[in-house]
């Protein structure tokens, strides 16, 4: 059976990234609302431990994952990596003395323990003594109201975790309050405070971006442009000879990589590093997520009616972030690149026939999954389809070096 799983990363005060939260997304004929926790959980950690391995779904970073009372008890936990997995305790699970105890000798033998969507009570203390990591969503406890609470928890050793930031403005309040890991889509948002004209070294990252997205750019003036720069030289060669290719003799030149990957790949590579250089301010974790979304929904437009326009879907889902790379307006963004009308209609204004590409993915993170089956029907793909391509497209991210 397929198991649709989708994840969210989790940052440190830097906005480096810390590691990720898996979450259950269900499977073609069921979701999370039929689904018990036990289940999920289960679900989850086959997906991600022994099924497709975290190489793929995570680059082999930490994982946050959901137990219930039932899977504590068992102590399922034990039985995956202590480095490679965070046990979080759900809100739900009651602090009896044998779940205290089954936490206790997690935590000994040295797995992190989160207590999720925390809101205190008296009786969760011998709990909170336990824990490596309390989280707190600041959608059911906003962050004004949450003095009490941290007081009390000031004598713990302990980091905060803030859920569902949204804003910058949410980030540094948080900051300000004592939570060192931040979780939430924040990060692919302007930051509204700093919106200011594009800095010069950025522009002419956004003019190379508009010449390699061109159609009519050569493929000798691609070479020109990066044989003219030693860092996009060393990316080249390091990812064209990643294990991502299989390669049995080594790619030693730009021009032989050219030969190898031919025009499309070759531009699709140029285009994915100049991203990551506009990127190279903000977390990497945006790169990816903007890789992941370009890559799958690509594969979407290939499995159906717009294979032809592929290379234009991806360019759309890759350029969909390029405000909150730059914190500037996309309207801003547009006027510096010559882009067709879909794409340039579905970055102004989320309508046109790409958008439905990217509001599906969207969805899949958020478990919209009635605004994802709605946006896979009106382009003819299903939900395994998306789950396959968004597995493969996570893949990809992790051979592409940021």
């Amino acid at each position: 059976m397929e198991i649709f799983i989708a994840r969210q990363p989790i940052f440190n005060q830097h906005k480096r990234l810390y590691a990720y939260e898996l979450l259950y997304r269900g499977t073609k004929t069921s979701n999370l609302d039929n689904t018990s926790g036990n289940r999920a959980t289960t679900s989850v950690l086959t997906s991600a431990f022994l099924t497709e391995g975290l190489a793929t779904i995570s680059g082999l970073r930490p994982c946050f994952i959901n137990f219930p009372r039932d899977l504590l008890l068992r102590n399922l936990p034990a039985s995956f990596p202590k480095n490679l997995l965070v046990v979080e305790v759900l809100e739900d699970v009651p602090p009896t003395a044998e779940i205290l105890a089954v936490c206790r000798k997690l935590k000994e033998d040295g797995y992190q323990i989160a207590l999720d969507d925390f809101v205190y009570h008296r009786s969760l203390e011998p709990l909170i003594a336990i824990a490596d990591i309390i989280k707190i969503d600041l959608r059911l406890t906003p962050l004004d109201g949450l003095f009490p609470t941290l007081r009390r928890l000031a004598d713990y050793d302990l980091k905060l975790l803030a859920e569902k930031v949204e804003t910058y403005e949410e980030f540094d309040q948080a900051t300000k309050l004592g939570f060192t890991l931040f979780q939430g889509y924040f990060f692919s948002r302007p930051e509204h405070i700093r919106i200011q004209e594009i800095a010069s070294t950025k522009i002419v990252l956004v003019q190379l971006l508009a010449e390699a997205s061109a159609k009519k750019t050569t493929v000798r003036r691609l070479q020109e442009i990066i044989e003219r720069d030693v860092g996009l030289t060393y990316k080249l060669l390091r990812y064209v000879n990643s294990s991502y290719f299989y390669r049995l003799s080594k790619v030693e030149s730009v021009g032989q990589a050219i030969a190898y990957l031919g025009e499309r790949e070759m531009r699709r590579y140029l285009l994915l590093v100049l991203i990551s250089e506009i990127c190279s301010e903000k977390p990497e974790e945006l790169v990816r997520l903007a890789i992941v979304r370009a890559k799958t929904a690509e594969a979407l437009a290939l499995a159906g009616s717009l294979a032809a326009k592929s290379d234009d879907i991806f360019l759309f889902c890759l350029l969909s972030l390029l405000d909150a790379m730059l914190d500037s307006s996309m309207a801003r963004i547009c006027e510096r690149l010559s882009l067709g009308d879909h794409i340039k209609n579905g970055l102004l204004h989320g309508a046109g026939p790409y958008a439905p590409f990217l509001k599906a993915i969207i969805a899949h993170e958020s478990h919209d999954r009635q605004g994802c089956l709605t946006a896979l029907e009106s382009i003819g793909a299903t939900l395994d389809s998306l789950q396959n391509s968004y597995v493969e497209a996570l893949a990809f991210v992790e051979q592409f070096s940021l």
